[in-house]
């Protein structure tokens, strides 16, 4: 799996995380540039301070540190 399709399976996760379905198409999301991409990934996990504890833990799988 390429750098792009692992972005496309982290976002699509973060977005339908607690939902039945996505919220978003994702293969809207195929067109993106890389760099979109992680932009919208980070800004998904800085939504973690408005989610419960175990969201907050679940989250933090997706995370990197350099």
């Amino acid at each position: 799996m390429n750098e792009k399709e692992a972005l496309l399976k982290e976002i699509e996760t973060l977005i339908s995380y607690g939902k039945e379905e996505s919220t978003i198409n994702p293969e809207l999301l195929q067109y993106l540039e890389i760099k979109d991409l992680n932009s919208i990934k980070e800004s998904l996990l800085r939504k973690v301070g408005t989610l419960s504890d175990e969201d907050k833990v679940w989250l933090e799988q997706f995370k990197k540190y350099e």
